[in-house]
């Protein structure tokens, strides 16, 4: 059911924990299933993301995802890490089962929520979330499935 790489960041998660002087820290959760997404960032004067940590309650493709979606985004820039979107994330993790995708989406939604309260605390523009599309219930939009 789940690819080898899924069971390896669920079994052996990286960057868990808090960053207690994190100047960027986004939650995103999803009543629907549980799933509740932490993340923590610490960002330089250059943007560049230099530590990142997360904290997730969930079910195994969720941690795998915070934790794939960590890997992705450590080093990157504020503007680099809001294009990685879910798919990439899948992709890193070489798939997940199609009930799991909400947990993707999740960890995409969580860097920008970090990055969007990064950029409320030093009064910059936050260059804005991809449109919703309405699959996890994170947002509280809904499609008609």
């Amino acid at each position: 059911m789940y690819t080898e790489k899924v069971m390896d960041h669920f079994q052996n998660p990286r960057n868990v924990g808090e960053i207690e002087d994190a100047n960027a820290v986004g939650t995103v959760g999803n009543a629907k299933c549980g799933d509740i997404m932490k993340i923590y960032m610490k960002i330089d004067e250059n943007q560049v993301i230099t530590d990142i940590k997360f904290k997730t309650f969930g079910c195994g493709a969720a941690i795998a995802t915070s934790s794939m979606a960590t890997e992705l985004v450590k080093g990157k820039t504020v503007e680099e890490a809001l294009k990685i979107t879910n798919r990439a994330v899948v992709e890193a993790l070489e798939g997940l089962p199609p009930e799991k995708l909400h947990c993707s989406v999740l960890a995409e939604e969580v860097i920008h929520a970090a990055i969007e309260d990064y950029c409320n605390r030093t009064g910059l523009d936050f260059p804005g979330r991809k449109s919703c599309e309405g699959c996890c219930g994170s947002c509280h939009h809904t499609h008609a499935e």
